[in-house]
């Protein structure tokens, strides 16, 4: 399992938060798989301590269920799941898109042009981990210069959710997130045309729970 790596003693919590999740996400640690802390704390190098910690964050996040003194286990891709993620993060990427685009400089466009580049030659090379890191890199843009962390940290929360499924779907053989799409968000972005960047950003998402629909 190339997330379940050892990790530094610093930030102990929140980098075995990380990997957990990452390896959850991956489909490393399967939907149904139960885990154990001792278990993961040996795989990654740590007490059991940070890894409770670590399975409480990821309960209340939805990636984990637990029934105390009995089992912890990963959650099943469940569609309504999904689709409510995909409301909450596409109305924070909504958010942060309205109050960025007045504020980008050149470089942002610049930015979001070379991460659609990658996201869609890694769509067409398979490459499901460099797409979603591309789309991340691309959409950070925006979360960034907005500089609203209550949205950041929203969407960064939920956004596991998703991402399972899409990953999901894109090893069966679907598609990523259209780099059309995306096109169109960064033309939007560099006209300075906020309402039409809000327009396309919801239309990003709207695909996203409708892909949650169709599970």
């Amino acid at each position: 399992m190339e997330a379940l790596r050892p990790v530094g003693r610093t930030l102990l919590r929140d980098r075995a938060y990380a990997s957990i999740r990452d390896a959850i996400v991956a489909g490393e640690i399967e939907p149904g798989a139960v885990v154990r802390d001792a278990e993961l704390a040996e795989r990654l190098g740590l007490s059991r301590a940070p890894v409770r910690e670590a399975f409480a964050r990821l309960v209340d996040e939805g990636l984990l269920e637990s029934k105390p003194q009995s089992y912890t286990r990963v959650t099943q891709v469940v569609a309504a799941d999904v689709r409510d993620a995909a409301a909450v993060v596409g109305a924070m990427h909504e958010l942060v898109t309205r109050v960025a685009v007045p504020r980008l400089f050149a470089a942002d466009v610049e930015a979001m042009r070379a991460a659609n580049a990658r996201f869609a030659a890694a769509v067409g090379a398979g490459d499901v981990d460099s797409a979603l890191h591309a789309d991340d890199e691309l959409h950070d843009v925006l979360v960034r210069a907005s500089g609203n962390r209550a949205a950041a940290a929203t969407a960064a929360r939920y956004t596991p959710l998703i991402r399972r499924l899409e990953r999901r779907r894109f090893g069966e053989g679907g598609n990523c997130r259209s780099a059309g799409l995306h096109e169109r968000l960064i033309e939007a972005c560099a006209a300075g045309d906020v309402d039409d960047a809000v327009r396309v950003t919801a239309e990003i998402w709207r695909g996203l729970a409708e892909l949650a629909d169709s599970d």
